[in-house]
C-alpha cells in the first residue's frame, strides 16, 4: 500500500513506462503477532501512514496473526477489533505464525498477555526474523531468560519497552539531565493487577520502567509495602542510591515522577504517547541494534519478580540476584495438551482421557516448574477441560497458543 502510493505520485504514465522498478523488498516488511491491544491500530496507523515522514517510509505492517488468550477477556474480546481495524490499512490477516513469516521481514509481538510471548516468539527467532516484544515481554522472569537465551544462540535482535521509556522528560534525565547527577527517582503509574501475571507485569511496568530509565542499572535489592489500592516498592542500587516505584488502584492514576539530582528536585515531564517508541523501534528494525542493553530489562523483569517475593515475605528486602538465580535453575516441564474438533484430549499427541490427563498433570508434592500448552482450544469454554486446567495451582503456567 505504501509503494502504490509513493508510485502513484509519480503518474501512471511513469508507473508503465518504467514497469514498477520498486520492489516490496525495498520497504522493511513487518508483522504483528497478537491484535488484542489498542497498540496495535495506533502503531499500524504510523508505520502505514504514506505521508508519514523519516525512517517511517522505509517500514510498513503487511501482516499480523490475531493470537488472544481466551482466559483472560481484556486479550479474548478485542483481538477480533482491533484486527478488523488494521486490515483496510493494507494488513494481511493470517492464521498462524508460520505462514505470516515468509511474507515479513521483522515482527512486533503485540500481545497485551504476556504469558505467550515466548512461544510466540520461538518461531520468529528460529527463522532469524529482528523481533520487537511489547510490555511485559513475557508472563514471568524464567521465559524472559529464556527469550533472551534463544535470541543470543540465533543472535536475532531483540528488545521491549514500555512507551514510558521514550517520553522526552523521561529520556532526558537519562541522557543529559538539567538536575545533574541523579541521586534517586520516585516514579508512579497506574497499577491494576491481573489474575495471570505477576502484580506488576500487567501495568504497573510502565512506572517500573520510567524509574529504570532514569536510575539506569545497578539495583541489588526491593522491598515491597501493599495494600489493597497502593503499592510502594522501594529499591536500593548497588551504589547507595535508592529508588522507588508507587503502583495506584484508586484515585488519580497518573504516569510521572520526581528526580533528586545534584543541581536540584523537580517533576521529570509529562507521557508522550506512542510515537517515540515506535521511532525507536523503526531505527532498531532499520539498523538490527536494540537501543539498550538486554540486562537493563532483565533488571527490570526481575525487580517486578523480587517485589512479589517481598509482598509473600511482608515487606522483607529480596535480591535481584536470588530471583534471576532461581528462575535460572527451575526445571521445565511442557506438556503439550489439545482439545480436538471432535472434543477429544490429547497429551503430548496420545488420546487420553480427562482422569489420564489429571494424573499427568497434577503432582501435590513435585516442586517442579510446569507449562502447560494448549493448541486449537477455541472449544475450550464450557468444555469439561476448562476447570481441570485451571485448578491445576501456582505452580502451573497455562499457555493457549493459536
Amino acid at each position: 500500500m505504501k509503494i502504490l502510493s509513493r508510485l502513484f505520485t509519480f503518474g501512471l504514465f511513469f508507473v508503465l513506462s518504467a514497469q514498477v522498478s520498486l520492489s516490496a523488498a525495498e520497504v522493511f516488511r513487518l508483522g504483528i503477532i497478537g491484535t488484542d491491544t489498542s497498540h496495535v491500530p495506533a502503531f499500524t496507523k504510523l508505520f502505514n501512514d504514506p505521508n508519514a515522514e523519516g525512517d517511517y517510509q522505509k517500514l510498513e505492517i503487511v501482516g499480523a496473526v490475531k493470537g488472544g488468550m481466551p482466559d483472560n477477556e481484556s486479550s479474548w474480546s478485542r483481538k477480533d477489533k482491533y484486527a478488523e481495524e488494521i486490515e483496510p490499512l493494507g494488513v494481511t490477516i493470517y492464521e498462524t505464525i508460520e505462514s505470516m513469516l515468509p511474507h515479513v521481514d521483522g515482527v512486533l509481538v503485540e500481545s497485551v498477555d504476556g504469558r505467550p510471548h515466548l512461544e510466540f516468539a520461538r518461531p520468529v527467532i528460529a527463522a532469524g526474523k529482528p523481533l520487537f516484544i511489547d510490555k511485559p515481554m513475557a508472563g514471568n522472569l524464567w521465559e524472559v531468560i529464556e527469550i533472551f537465551r534463544l535470541a543470543s544462540e540465533k543472535n536475532v535482535p531483540i528488545f521491549s519497552a514500555s512507551s514510558l521509556r521514550y517520553s522526552a522528560g523521561i529520556r532526558k534525565i537519562r541522557e543529559d539531565s538539567p538536575l545533574g547527577q541523579t541521586h534517586g527517582v520516585e516514579a508512579w503509574s497506574p497499577c491494576s493487577l491481573n489474575e495471570h501475571h505477576p502484580d506488576f507485569y500487567w501495568y504497573g511496568i510502565h512506572g517500573v520502567e520510567t524509574l529504570f530509565t532514569m536510575m539506569g542499572s545497578g539495583c541489588v535489592s526491593v522491598s515491597r509495602t501493599s495494600t489493597p489500592n497502593y503499592d510502594l516498592a522501594v529499591g536500593v542500587w548497588a551504589d547507595g542510591r535508592i529508588g522507588s516505584f508507587r503502583g495506584i488502584r484508586a484515585g488519580t492514576a497518573p504516569y510521572g515522577g520526581v528526580v533528586f539530582g545534584s543541581k536540584g528536585v523537580d517533576f521529570a515531564g509529562k507521557y508522550d504517547g506512542y510515537k517515540p517508541l515506535c521511532d525507536e523501534i523503526c531505527r532498531f528494525f532499520l539498523t538490527g541494534k536494540a537501543p539498550f542493553d538486554s540486562r537493563e530489562t532483565l533488571e527490570i523483569m526481575a525487580f517486578m519478580s523480587a517485589a512479589d517475593v517481598s509482598k509473600s515475605r511482608n515487606g522483607a528486602h529480596v535480591t535481584l540476584e536470588s530471583v534471576i538465580e532461581e528462575s535460572k535453575n527451575l526445571t521445565v516441564r511442557t506438556f503439550n495438551v489439545k482439545l480436538t474438533n471432535e472434543g477429544r484430549i490429547t497429551l503430548d499427541g496420545k488420546s487420553v482421557s480427562l482422569e489420564e490427563l489429571t494424573g499427568a498433570l497434577r503432582k501435590p508434592n513435585d516442586k517442579t516448574y510446569y507449562r502447560v500448552i494448549l493448541e486449537n482450544c477455541s472449544q475450550l469454554e464450557g468444555e469439561a477441560l476448562a476447570p481441570v486446567l485451571n485448578g491445576l495451582g501456582d505452580a502451573v503456567l497455562v499457555r493457549y497458543v493459536y
